[in-house]
C-alpha cells in the first residue's frame, strides 16, 4: 500500500510523505527517481550530460543552443531510467511519468524498484562475485589487448626492419656480384700475365744460354787465334788477309755481342716489369682474398638476416594463433554470459510469480478468516476448505522450492562449468 511504499523510500534516507506520493511533484520525483538510477545504476544527469552535449554537437552543430541542457539531459536520463525499470518489470514506462506523474503509476513503479532493490540486497553476495569476475574478465581482455598492441608494434617494427633488412640484402648481393665479376676479371688478367711472365722468363733463358754459347765461341777463338798468331807473322799477306777475316769477325761478334746485351736490358726492363706487375696480382690477389673474407661476412650476416625472418614470421604465426584463441574464447565467454542471464532472469520470473501467487492464497485466506468470523455456521465447513487451501499452498510452496532448488542447482552448475573455462582461458593465454 501507499503507506509501505512511503516508509520503504524514507527508510532509504530519502525524505518522502504520503501526500507527495498521492499529489506527486515533477521535479521532486523526478530527483526520487534520479536517486534510484543512481543507487542502482550509478547514473545521473550529470553522468550522461557529457555524451549528451557530444550527441547534441553532432546533430545541431552551432545552434546545440535551441535544444536547452536541462531537456537534452533528462532526456538522456530517461533512457537510462527506462532500461533499469524494464528489467524491474515496468514494461509501458513512458517519458509523461517524469513530467506528468500519476498516483497510480507512480505506485506500480515504486512497488516494482523497491522489490527489486529488496531482491538485489538479498542477492549481493552473488552480485558481488560475478561483478568482481566480470572485473577480473575485463581486466583479462584489457591486458591481453595492450599485449596484442605490444606485439603488433613489434611485428609492426620487425617487418619494417626486415624491408631494410632486404633492402640492404639487395644492395649487399648487387655489390657481391660486381666484385665476383671483377675478381674473375682480374683472375683472368693475373693467369694472362702470369702466361706471359712465363714466356718472357723462357726467352730470357733461352737468349742467356745463347749468349754464353756466343761469348764461349769467341773466347776459343781469340785462344786459337793467339796459338797461330806465331805462323801468320811470317806471311804478312796472309797475316793482311787473317787479319781482315778476324776484324770481320770480330765486328760481327761484336755486334752480336751488343745486340745481345740490348735484348739483355730490354729483357732486364721486361723482368722488371714484370715484377711490378707480380706485385699488382699480389696486391690484387690480396684484394680478392679481402673480398672473399668480405663475402663470407655477407653469407653470415645473410644466413642471420634469413634466421631472423624465419623468426619473424614464427612469431607473427604465434601472434595470429594468439589472436584466433582469443576471439574463441571471447565467443565463448559471451554465450556462456548470455546462458547465465537467460538462467538468472528465469529465476527472477519464477520468484516473481511464486510471490505474486503467495499473495493471492494469502489475499483468499484473508477472505476465509473474515467469512468464518461473519458466518458461525459454515465455520467447519470453511475449516475443512481453509485446511485443503493450505495444503495446496504447502504443496504449492514446495514445488515452488523445488524449482527454485533446480534453478540454483542449474544455476551452480553453470557458474562451476563458468569457472573452468574462465581457468582455461587463462591457462591458454598465460
Amino acid at each position: 500500500d501507499d503507506r509501505e511504499i512511503v516508509g520503504c523510500i524514507n527508510d532509504s534516507g530519502v525524505p518522502f510523505t504520503l501526500d507527495d506520493l498521492q499529489r506527486p511533484n515533477p521535479q521532486q520525483i523526478q530527483k526520487l527517481f534520479e536517486w534510484f538510477a543512481e543507487l542502482l545504476m550509478n547514473t545521473t544527469r550529470e553522468t550522461v550530460e557529457p555524451a549528451m552535449r557530444a550527441a547534441a554537437e553532432d546533430i545541431c552543430g552551432e545552434h546545440m543552443e535551441v535544444l536547452p541542457a536541462d531537456t537534452r539531459n533528462l532526456m538522456g536520463f530517461y533512457v537510462s531510467l527506462r532500461k533499469l525499470l524494464v528489467e524491474c518489470g515496468i514494461k509501458d514506462f513512458s517519458f509523461s511519468d517524469l513530467l506528468k506523474p500519476t498516483h497510480e503509476r507512480l505506485v506500480k513503479v515504486f512497488s516494482y524498484i523497491i522489490n527489486f532493490v529488496r531482491f538485489r540486497e538479498s542477492q549481493t553476495e552473488t552480485i558481488e562475485e560475478h561483478f568482481n569476475k566480470s572485473e577480473t574478465i575485463k581486466a583479462r581482455i584489457e591486458t591481453l589487448y595492450i599485449e596484442n598492441q605490444d606485439m603488433e608494434a613489434r611485428l609492426d617494427s620487425m617487418r619494417r626492419e626486415r624491408k631494410s633488412m632486404d633492402v640492404l640484402a639487395r644492395e649487399k648481393t648487387k655489390r657481391n656480384d660486381e666484385l665476383k665479376a671483377r675478381l674473375l676479371e682480374l683472375k683472368k688478367g693475373q693467369e694472362r700475365i702470369a702466361e706471359r711472365l712465363e714466356s718472357v722468363k723462357n726467352e730470357k733463358g733461352r737468349l742467356t744460354g745463347h749468349l754464353e754459347e756466343k761469348t764461349e765461341k769467341s773466347i776459343a777463338v781469340r785462344r786459337e787465334s793467339e796459338k797461330l798468331r806465331p805462323y801468320v807473322l811470317q806471311s804478312p799477306a796472309a797475316l793482311q788477309q787473317n787479319l781482315t777475316e778476324l776484324s770481320d769477325n770480330l765486328a760481327k761478334d761484336r755486334s752480336r755481342i751488343d745486340g745481345l746485351e740490348k735484348r739483355t736490358r730490354a729483357l732486364q726492363t721486361s723482368a722488371d716489369t714484370f715484377g711490378i706487375v707480380l706485385n699488382n696480382v699480389n696486391s690484387c690477389t690480396k684484394v680478392l682474398e679481402e673480398v672473399s673474407t668480405e663475402l663470407a661476412k655477407e653469407e653470415e650476416e645473410n644466413l642471420k638476416a634469413a634466421k631472423r625472418r624465419d623468426a619473424l614470421s614464427e612469431r607473427g604465426n604465434n601472434v595470429r594463433e594468439v589472436e584466433r584463441h582469443e576471439a574463441m574464447l571471447q565467443r565463448q565467454l559471451k554465450r556462456w554470459l548470455e546462458r547465465t542471464e537467460t538462467v538468472r532472469n528465469n529465476h527472477k520470473e519464477k520468484q516473481e510469480g511464486a510471490k505474486a501467487k503467495m499473495e493471492e492464497l494469502r489475499g483468499v485466506h484473508r477472505g476465509l478468516t473474515d467469512e468464518r468470523s461473519e458466518k458461525g455456521k459454515e465455520m467447519e465447513r470453511r475449516r475443512v476448505r481453509i485446511e485443503q487451501t493450505e495444503k495446496k499452498m504447502a504443496d504449492l510452496k514446495e514445488n515452488i522450492e523445488m524449482e527454485i532448488h533446480a534453478a540454483h542447482d542449474e544455476y551452480m552448475k553453470m557458474d562451476s562449468h563458468i569457472k573452468l573455462y574462465i581457468t582455461e582461458m587463462e591457462q591458454s593465454m598465460c
